[in-house]
């Protein structure tokens, strides 16, 4: 299969890194198109009005691009500068988790989905910040195994995959779940301070306060410890897709 790869951390991103490791240790063939810098929390935001540099970079075992532009712009330009037609697109594993109402903000889904809207099946891969790079590789090839198996399905039109994993060490986490997404919401606000000039500005709150979750939700299992598996698209909350083929995958 040929993968390509996108990230919203940026091109030198460790957990960007670790996917192409784990699809080249199975023998596929990896391309990487990547922002040249952070873009966390872009959503789908596409590049319109101005051009988008590209700048070759060496990757070990790949063709690799950084791209002076969005996620979802890497995700549409990776498919023209890849030199043979794209199989299955990854996006991650993004250092820190995308589940719950988080994905709609989220670099890393917006540049799966724009994947997907391209009609190429496609994942988001993500963990909880602070995992350990042995963590990184473990969830690298368990998201290369389930892409294995997707590849052969017809997937639901603009339906994507969201893989997250805890951030404890990998020999720890609870066994692969399936799940609906959380629906509870941010409640952080933003703190008012006034300039030595006297102008008011705002920070956004630190502690991402949250509403409760709502048990058998992404979120209310990944804190369990579990890694999940959640089908995102029109209308598809309910995963069906993924227990009529990927289940014995999540146990």
């Amino acid at each position: 299969m040929h993968f390509l790869l996108v990230n919203d951390d940026g091109i030198h991103a460790i957990g960007l890194k670790a996917l192409s490791a784990a699809a080249l240790e199975k023998g596929h063939t990896v391309t990487v198109c990547a922002p040249q810098s952070q873009q966390s929390a872009a959503s789908h935001h596409l590049t319109l009005a101005t051009p988008l540099l590209v700048r070759e970079v060496p990757w070990e075992g790949a063709k690799a691009y950084a791209i002076a532009g969005t996620p979802a712009d890497c995700a549409r330009l990776g498919m023209l500068l890849a030199e043979q037609p794209i199989d299955f697109v990854f996006s991650g594993i993004n250092n820190g988790e995308n589940a719950g109402t988080a994905v709609y903000y989220s670099g890393t889904v917006a540049a799966a989905r724009e994947a997907r809207m391209c009609n190429k099946k496609s994942m988001a891969v993500s963990i909880e910040a602070g995992a350990d790079e042995a963590s990184l590789a473990h969830l690298a090839r368990m998201a290369v195994s389930i892409a294995e198996r997707a590849a052969g399905q017809e997937m639901p039109r603009l339906c994507l995959l969201n893989l997250n994993a805890p951030g404890i060490p990998h020999d720890q986490w609870k066994p692969l779940r399936t799940a609906p997404l959380s629906d509870a919401f941010f409640l952080d606000s933003y703190e008012k301070r006034v300039n030595p000039r006297g102008h008011a500005y705002f920070w956004l709150e630190e502690g991402l306060k949250i509403e409760p979750h709502r048990p058998g939700t992404d979120m209310a299992l990944l804190a369990q410890g579990h890694t999940v598996l959640t089908m995102l698209g029109p209308n598809r909350d309910d995963n069906g897709w993924i227990f009529d083929h990927l289940q014995d995958m999540a146990g």
